[in-house]
């Protein structure tokens, strides 16, 4: 039974968040589950939360999908087990519901690697060209950008654009290098990254594939070039998972956020998933802003309503058009949740 700890308890009830004993034990799925109903709440949580939190979500999803949901849910309170800039997506297609986020430090690297006033000058060097930004960016990005995107329909979101026009590809290098090798658009890039998906090991992936040669080797498309230069299978967490259920091997080395591996496991319980090995012996493939949120964070998130992603009116209607435009050229190409 997962419960919440001493020292968290005594620290929110300094706070005023908790008004009960440390002592006290709770059966904190069972009290979620309860909290979701009286609450008429919808929790929406990616691919890379913890295991528990997989669990006890209405809907596990990576970027598109939850951002598809978001936008079709009727529920009062979202609350949004993942990182900061997808609980201000579900805010900006949400306005006038409350949207909660287990943790606010729950942040993006990559989303920080792009400063909206350095992305605003950058933009000015180049007036005439359409601005696609990966939704892994702030709000505030959102509002200087044309037409959001995700790992899953980058390829038609820029396929979707004129070719007499160009483009400026925001935040991710790798994956504006990835999508200008498939399109064959020569997109101006944004020198961002995410630290996960750049700390993977070459030399260690190669020993590993040594060592399990049956092994097809799959690849998230923020990995580097050369990490997705062996791959066996490049796509989204989305479409990674679906190719390990779909795919006759038994075996898969997997370069992404360790978190998508419970999903992998329990849609395919008789195959191997193996995290590709990052450059230090540390846990460095995990994200340690996704891994800010904890089941117990998440009941009292839901049960005192706190904290709520608060965004002001012009950023929400200036920032939710470009998540509007992703959305609909997804539907007509056919892309749905799940």
């Amino acid at each position: 039974m997962q419960t919440l700890t001493e020292v968290e308890m005594s620290s929110l009830t300094k706070l005023g968040y908790l008004e009960i004993e440390p002592d006290v034990r709770l059966d904190l799925v069972e009290e979620i589950q309860k909290l979701k109903k009286e609450k008429n709440a919808v929790i929406l949580a990616h691919y890379y939360q913890e295991s528990e939190i997989q669990d006890v979500a209405d809907y596990i999803g990576d970027s598109l999908g939850l951002s598809q949901k978001a936008a079709q849910t009727d529920a009062d309170i979202i609350v949004f087990a993942g990182v900061h800039f997808m609980a201000e997506t579900a805010k900006m297609l949400n306005p006038n519901k409350k949207v909660l986020l287990p943790d606010l430090k729950a942040g993006c690297s990559l989303a920080d690697s792009c400063p909206a006033p350095l992305f605003q000058k950058f933009k000015a060097s180049f007036p005439d060209h359409v601005v696609v930004s990966y939704i892994n960016c702030t709000a505030e990005l959102k509002t200087l950008t044309d037409i959001c995107c995700t790992s899953s329909n980058a390829e038609v979101i820029i396929n979707s654009i004129p070719e007499d026009r160009q483009i400026i590809f925001a935040p991710d290098k790798n994956l504006g290098a990835y999508l200008k090798k498939k399109t064959g658009r020569d997109m101006v890039l944004w020198n961002g990254a995410c630290m996960v998906h750049e700390i993977f090991s070459m030399e260690k992936i190669d020993s590993m594939r040594r060592k399990h040669p049956d092994a097809e080797f799959i690849a998230h498309p923020e990995c580097e070039e050369k990490i997705l230069a062996v791959a066996d299978f490049i796509g989204s967490t989305t479409q990674m998972l679906k190719y390990t259920i779909s795919s006759p091997k038994n075996a898969f080395i997997v370069a992404t956020e360790a978190g998508i591996l419970h999903q992998m496991q329990l849609a395919s319980p008789q195959k191997t998933f193996i995290p590709a090995p990052p450059e230090t012996n540390c846990a460095c493939n995990e994200c340690p802003h996704m891994k800010r949120n904890t089941l117990e964070k998440l009941y009292i998130c839901m049960k005192y309503e706190l904290p709520e992603i608060i965004l002001d009116q012009q950023t929400i209607l200036k920032g939710r058009k470009c998540i509007e435009a992703m959305l609909e050229i997804s539907q007509k190409a056919g892309f749905g949740p799940g």
